[in-house]
């Protein structure tokens, strides 16, 4: 179920105008096979503000789950490429979410990552300026008649926010595009799978050292690295039938399962494991009676945090629900490891890029929409 989103006015036209910016985009050619992004845009300042602009202020982001948000005055807030965002649930059961920013001296409003509001009022914990649920200044302590002043003024700064079953989802800047275009071609395809009656098992978060795009890239290199650096994983799948298939803002990674090869591994059951990533942040994985997703959010151009929340069926009991979490670790901490070698590499003078692998279908589509967004900051 989708929810509609709140107008929070005309579109940003914010652009970067920083030396050698348009120089630095151009090093890569989305056309081209031979090249694939280069080492500069995953380690340059400059590239990552101007993602912090386009890519994380002009698309659908996913940032939690409707869990963390499931009663009135329920909020949570977290870091989203150097912005502060809150999600919190009114006394209507609607969801809204603001800039995290008081509004006098840009003070961080709610410092927790998840809470109840004790009362109808967002607090500043610095000044004391209070702000209602719809995001409207109501309390400015000794301010005092200042010319030209109007509380309308100095509101929180809402953003568009939208839930799908158990995700949430925020726009910073209006755009175009309806959460659900974006969602259409996953929500066709699991829609005789049930995945609504499953229940959040869990999160587990983590920290890697590298740009976050590096993450992504593992992700979508069509399952290359996964008889290398995921032998367990290999087992439960049939790696001659893993295929990429993809769509306008989104890819699906898809490969039949087999005999597992341990326990652990055992916990990715089913007939059909499916691997969907939406651009620009968001990983669902998809398995027999369960489901897992990956969030990630850039820290800098070195760092990013990447929450993992698990869904499960009642079929599920806790020593099955402990397997999967666990083997789910097991397969991040590789991945990480593999993640911020790459990392490392990157900084080399003696490295600029490589070519594409033919399996690489979907890190392809994720360069080419990237380079789109970085163009339209210029």
């Amino acid at each position: 179920m989708i929810t509609t989103p709140i107008n929070n006015g005309p579109a940003s036209t914010q652009k970067i105008h920083t030396p050698n910016l348009d120089k630095k985009i151009s090093l890569f050619d989305p056309s081209s096979q031979l090249k694939a992004m280069p080492a500069l845009w995953y380690t340059d300042r400059d590239i990552y503000e101007a993602e912090r602009l386009s890519v994380f202020g002009h698309n659908w982001l996913a940032v939690g789950h409707t869990g963390e948000v499931a009663n009135p005055l329920s909020y949570f807030s977290l870091e989203v490429a150097d912005e502060s965002v809150v999600v919190v649930r009114d006394n209507d059961y609607k969801l809204k979410a603001f800039s995290n920013v008081c509004r006098h001296r840009a003070t961080q409003l709610l410092t927790d990552t998840q809470g109840t509001l004790a009362t109808n009022m967002m607090k500043c914990q610095y000044h004391g300026w209070c702000y209602d649920l719809a995001g409207h200044l109501r309390k400015a302590p000794e301010l005092g008649p200042v010319p030209g002043f109007t509380r309308e003024d100095h509101s929180l700064v809402p953003f568009e926010v939208e839930s799908w079953d158990p995700l949430v989802f925020v726009r910073m800047k209006p755009g175009n595009e309806a959460l659900q275009d974006t969602l259409k071609p996953i929500i066709e395809s699991i829609k005789d799978r049930n995945l609504s009656s499953l229940k959040w098992g869990g999160r587990k978060e983590y920290e890697v050292a590298c740009n976050w795009k590096v993450y992504v890239d593992n992700y979508l290199d069509g399952g290359y690295h996964v008889p290398t650096v995921h032998p367990e994983l290999a087992k439960a799948l049939n790696y001659s039938k893993y295929r990429t298939d993809i769509f306008d803002r989104s890819s699906l990674q898809h490969a039949p399962t087999q005999t597992a090869g341990d326990a652990a591994s055992a916990a990715r059951q089913g007939s059909d494991a499916m691997y969907w990533w939406i651009y620009p942040n968001l990983m669902i994985n998809i398995y027999q009676d369960v489901m897992d997703t990956n969030i990630v959010l850039p820290m800098g151009t070195d760092k990013c945090k990447v929450i993992f929340d698990f869904y499960f069926s009642d079929k599920w009991n806790q020593t099955t629900i402990d397997s999967y979490i666990a083997s789910s670790h097991q397969v991040q901490l590789e991945d990480m490891k593999v993640c911020e070698q790459v990392q490392h590499g990157l900084k080399s003078q003696f490295y600029t890029s490589g070519p594409y692998a033919k399996r690489e279908t979907g890190e392809k589509q994720f360069h080419e929409l990237l380079a789109n967004d970085l163009k339209k900051t210029l």
